[in-house]
C-alpha cells in the first residue's frame, strides 16, 4: 500500500508536491512537521508537511522524502490555514508565506559538500595548479563546501575546476543539510563532590598551598559561592581574578568539575508587578473595551497621544494572561519594541517573549520554540509584523498599537500582506479579541466603526490632565520675503529651541528626508546628477563627501565640477536630516545634538543606543526621520519642530492628506509629556491649508469626513479595493508591449475599472524598467472570483513565449 504526503516549499511554486513514504513514516508523520525532501536535480530542501494521504500523484513519480527533521509539529495547523489564507488573499503562492514565516535557522538547504575519492592517482591524472591545490586541500581534511574551495584558490569562478576534478574522478560530491541553530551553552564549574566535606576541605588548601594561584581559585569559587547561592559560571569565576588556565589545571587534577547548560539567548529581568493604578479617565476606558468586546471581536481605541494607551493595553493584557491565555502586542516600529520591552518587562517579569527582525537567527529559533511549547516565558509577546507568524496556541488577545501605521504593510518580498488585517482573521480562526491602537485611526478603520462592524472607546485626556501641545504655524513665505530665516530655521524657530534648552527641556526636530540634500545641481547648465541604474538624482551626503542612490545603494564622490560643462559652481537643493544636524551645530555649538534616521541605527543596537541617550538627557536636540513620530515615550521633550510640512502634503498617493495629518500629529505628540504642556512650532509655506489647520485644531472627525467624500469621488480605499501589478524588464520595448498586452486582457475580461499600464514616478531601478497596473475592485464586486480571474489571466501572460521573461508582482491593498 503507498503512502504520500503533501510538503510545501519554501520556494514560489503554484501548489504543494506530493512525497513518497513507508508505512512507519507515515504513522509517525503530523501536518506541521518538517522534512529533508529532494527538489530539482540534486537539491534538497526543507519542506512542511500539510497533509497525509493514499493517493498517488497524476503527474508526476512521487520521490521519497530525505530524512524526518522534527519528533514533534513545529507549525500548528491554525497557522497553516492562516498562512492559505494569506496565500489566496494577497495573491501569492503558501511555499512564499512559508518562506517569510518561519525564522531561517528553521529552513535548512542543501550545501553542497565536496569529498575526495579513495584510489585517486594524482600523478597519472595530471592535475593543474588549481586543481591540485583543491585535492591537496581534501588531504588534510576529509570534506569541503564549496565556499571554502571559492577561498582557497581565491577566485569567484571555481566550478569548471570543480567539474573538471569530476571529470577526472579526483572528488566526488554530496548533498548534506545542516542544522544551523545551536543552542546557546554557558559553562559551569563546581567542586568534585569528594572535598565538599569539611576535613577534605583542608587537605585541600593543604594540598595547594605551593600552588598559590590554584588556592585563590578556589577560595575565589566559595566566596562566590557563598554571596550567589547559586551555580558558578566560568565567566564569573575569571571576573573574580581567576585565569583560565589555572581553571584548566584545577580541572585535570579533578578538583573542579566543568559542565554546560543551554541558556536562553535573550532574557528579560524585570520584578513582576511594579504596580501602577489606571487614572479615571483610564479606567472608564478600560471597562469600555471590555464592554465592546462582549459585542465586537475588533474595538478600536481611539486615545490623543500621551493619553496612556501603554498602561490600558498592560492591564488588559494582565487580565489576558491570568485566564492562562497568550496576549501579543503588534508595534509597527523596531525603535518602540525596544521601548516598549523595558515597561513590560518591568512589570509581567521574565513572561515577555519579543520577535523583530533586528534579532540573530538563533534569537528567533528560541522566541518560536518558547511560543510553541506555551511556556511561562512567552506570555506576552511583543514584535513587529512577522511576529504574527508566530505559533500561537491559544492567544486571548491580540493588541495593533499604531494601527494606522504603513509600516504594518510588507512590501517586499512576498507575501506582501497587512499585519492588521492578517491579524483580524487570525483572531477569528482562534476566537481571540483584537484591539486597535492609534491616537489617528486609518480612515478603513475608523469607517468600520461608523458602520458599526468595530466596537469604538475614546480616550480623549492626556495622562495626568497634561494640556495638548500649543501649535504654532510659521509662514515660511513671510520670514523669507523679511529675511529672517537663518539656514533653514526661522527666528522664531531660533528663538524657541533656544528658550526651550535654557529652561532645561530638550527638543525633536523632524525632516522627512535623510542624507544632506535631496540632489545637487550644476548652477552653469543646470545638470543634475542621476544614478546610472535608476530613474533617480544621487543624495548628496556631507559626512561621508559622496552621492548615493536610494535604491540601489550606487554611489560616487561628490564631484568638484559639473559632469557635463565641467563647471565648478555646483550647489546642493533641498534639505535632509543631515543638513539640519549641522545647522544645529552652527547655531547651538554648545548643545549636543544628534540624528536618528535609517543611516545611524543600521546595527542591531543603534535604537536602543541613541533612545537611551536621548532618555539620559545626554542628546539636547533630536533631529529625525518619520521614524520619531512612533509613539516613542520622552519625559523631557518641551518643543518639537517640524521643519517643512509641505513636504508630506504633496506626494503622488491618494493617502497623503491622511499620512500627512497623521504624521504632523503623531510628531507633535511627542511635546510635553510629562509636567506641562509642551509646544509645537510647524514651518510650512501654506498655513491656510485645510490639512494643517485640521492638525491645529486636532479636528480628526474633518479630515475623516473631507478625505472620505473625497475617496468616493475617485474610487479609493476604502469604496474600493485596489490590487497594483508590477512589471519589470531591462529591455524597454519588451516591456511596454507585454504591459500592453496584459492590460488589453484585463480590460476583456474584468469589468471593473482598470488603470494604466503607468510609468511609476521612479520608473527605473537596478536598470530594470518598470510599469504599473491599477486594478481597482468596488466593495459590491465579488473579490474571490476577480482575483481568480486576475491570477488566470497572469498565468496566461507566463504562457507566451516572449513575455515569460517579465517579472511580475502583485501586491493587493498597495497602499
Amino acid at each position: 500500500m503507498p503512502y504520500f504526503i503533501e510538503v510545501v516549499l519554501p520556494l514560489s511554486l503554484p501548489r504543494p508536491f506530493t512525497y513518497a513514504v513507508n508505512e512507519a513514516e507515515y504513522a509517525f508523520l503530523q501536518p506541521g512537521m518538517r522534512v529533508a525532501v529532494p527538489f530539482g536535480k540534486n537539491k534538497l530542501y526543507t519542506g512542511l508537511v500539510i497533509a497525509l494521504h493514499e493517493t498517488p500523484p497524476q503527474l508526476y513519480a512521487a520521490k521519497d522524502i530525505h530524512q524526518i527533521l522534527d519528533d514533534e509539529p513545529l507549525v500548528t495547523e491554525t497557522q497553516i490555514k492562516h498562512w492559505n489564507w494569506i496565500a489566496e488573499y494577497y495573491m501569492c503562492s503558501v511555499g512564499e508565506v512559508y518562506k517569510s514565516a518561519l525564522p531561517t535557522g528553521f529552513l535548512l538547504e542543501s550545501e553542497t559538500i565536496i569529498t575526495s575519492q579513495k584510489d585517486f592517482d594524482p600523478v597519472a591524472a595530471n592535475l593543474t595548479d588549481d586543481e591540485y591545490l583543491v585535492y591537496e586541500a581534501l588531504q588534510t581534511q576529509s570534506a569541503l563546501k564549496v565556499g571554502e574551495v571559492v577561498s582557497i584558490l581565491n577566485k569567484k569562478t571555481i566550478l569548471p575546476v570543480l567539474n573538471r576534478l569530476i571529470a577526472k574522478n579526483a572528488v566526488s560530491l554530496q548533498e548534506e543539510i545542516s542544522e544551523k541553530y545551536k543552542p546557546k551553552t554557558i559553562r559551569y564549574v563546581r567542586l568534585q563532590e569528594e572535598f565538599l566535606k569539611e576535613e577534605q576541605l583542608s587537605e585541600l588548601l593543604q594540598l595547594l598551598s605551593n600552588a598559590k594561584k590554584q588556592r585563590e581559585a578556589v577560595l575565589h569559587y566559595f566566596q562566590l559561592q557563598a554571596k550567589e547561592k547559586k551555580p558558578i559560571t566560568v565567566k564569573k569565576l575569571i571576573e573574580a581574578g581567576t585565569t583560565s588556565a589555572v581553571i584548566k589545571s584545577l580541572a585535570d587534577k579533578n578538583i573542579f568539575e566543568e559542565y554546560l547548560l543551554e541558556e536562553d539567548r535573550v532574557q528579560f529581568s524585570g520584578s513582576a508587578n511594579a504596580g501602577f493604578e489606571l487614572s479615571e479617565k483610564q479606567q472608564e476606558a478600560f471597562n469600555s473595551i471590555k464592554q465592546s468586546f462582549e459585542q465586537h471581536t475588533v474595538t478600536l481605541l481611539h486615545g490623543i497621544t500621551s493619553s496612556g494607551k501603554t498602561e490600558i493595553y498592560i492591564k488588559l493584557i494582565e487580565e489576558c494572561i491570568a485566564t492562562g491565555k497568550q496576549a501579543l502586542l503588534l508595534l509597527p516600529e523596531i525603535a518602540l519594541t525596544t521601548q516598549l520591552i523595558g515597561r513590560f518587562s518591568a512589570y509581567f517579569g521574565n513572561k515577555v517573549a519579543a520577535f523583530h527582525s533586528k534579532y540573530n537567527n538563533n534569537e528567533r529559533v528560541e522566541t518560536w520554540k518558547q511560543v510553541l511549547q506555551a511556556s511561562d516565558k512567552a506570555q506576552v509577546i511583543i514584535g513587529a509584523r512577522s511576529a504574527l507568524f508566530l505559533p500561537l496556541q491559544n492567544p486571548g488577545l491580540i493588541i495593533i498599537d499604531e494601527e494606522h501605521e504603513q509600516n504594518y504593510k510588507q512590501q517586499d518580498p512576498a507575501p506582501r500582506y497587512h499585519a492588521r488585517d492578517a491579524a483580524i482573521i487570525l483572531a477569528a480562526y482562534m476566537d481571540a479579541k483584537v484591539l486597535l491602537g492609534s491616537a489617528t485611526p486609518s480612515l478603513e478603520s475608523y469607517m468600520n466603526v461608523t458602520s458599526g462592524k468595530y466596537g469604538y472607546v475614546e480616550l480623549k485626556e492626556r495622562f495626568g490632565k497634561v494640556l495638548p501641545p500649543e501649535i504654532v504655524l510659521v509662514d515660511l513665505k513671510d520670514k523669507y520675503k523679511r529675511k529672517q530665516m537663518t539656514g533653514h530655521f526661522s527666528d522664531t524657530m531660533t528663538e524657541e529651541i533656544a528658550e526651550t534648552l535654557a529652561n532645561g527641556k530638550q527638543v525633536i526636530l523632524f525632516q522627512n528626508r535623510r542624507g544632506f540634500s535631496p540632489w545637487v545641481e550644476c548652477m552653469t547648465c543646470g545638470h543634475v546628477p542621476q544614478c546610472p541604474q535608476c530613474d533617480v538624482s544621487l543624495t548628496y551626503y556631507k559626512y561621508k563627501n559622496q552621492l548615493r542612490c536610494h535604491y540601489c545603494g550606487y554611489h560616487i564622490a561628490n564631484p568638484t565640477h559639473c559632469h557635463k560643462c565641467h563647471s565648478t559652481d555646483i550647489s546642493s537643493k533641498g534639505f535632509g536630516t543631515e543638513q539640519i544636524e549641522q545647522e544645529l551645530k552652527v547655531l547651538f555649538p554648545e548643545k549636543n545634538s544628534w540624528r536618528m534616521d535609517q543611516d545611524t541605527t543600521r546595527g542591531k543596537h543603534g535604537y536602543e543606543k541613541i533612545i537611551d541617550s536621548f532618555k539620559n538627557k545626554e542628546i539636547d536636540i533630536l533631529v529625525g526621520t518619520q521614524m520619531l513620530a512612533k509613539g516613542l515615550h520622552f519625559d523631557n521633550v518641551g518643543l518639537v519642530g517640524i521643519l517643512n510640512a509641505d513636504n508630506m502634503l504633496y506626494q503622488p498617493d491618494f493617502r497623503a492628506f491622511e499620512r500627512a495629518y497623521q504624521m504632523m500629529v503623531q510628531v507633535a505628540g511627542r511635546a510635553g509629556r510629562r509636567d506641562e504642556r509642551g509646544k509645537v512650532l510647524i514651518q510650512t509655506y501654506n498655513p491656510l491649508h485645510n490639512v494643517i489647520r485640521q492638525v491645529t485644531e486636532a479636528d480628526y472627525v474633518g479630515m475623516f469626513k473631507e478625505q472620505l467624500y473625497e475617496r468616493h469621488n475617485f474610487k479609493y480605499p476604502p469604496y474600493f479595493r485596489m490590487v497594483r501589478i508590477t512589471l519589470k524588464h531591462k529591455d524597454y520595448e519588451k516591456l511596454k508591449d507585454g504591459a500592453l498586452w496584459l492590460y488589453n486582457v484585463l480590460i476583456q475580461h474584468l469589468n471593473i475599472p482598470v488603470l494604466g499600464p503607468e510609468e511609476p514616478a521612479v520608473s527605473r531601478i537596478r536598470n530594470e524598467y518598470i510599469r504599473t497596473i491599477m486594478i481597482k475592485i468596488p466593495l459590491g464586486a465579488a473579490l474571490g472570483t476577480t482575483k481568480k480571474s486576475i491570477r488566470r489571466i497572469l498565468d496566461s501572460l507566463d504562457a507566451v513565449p516572449q513575455y515569460r521573461s517579465l517579472k511580475v508582482t502583485v501586491n493587493v491593498d498597495p497602499y
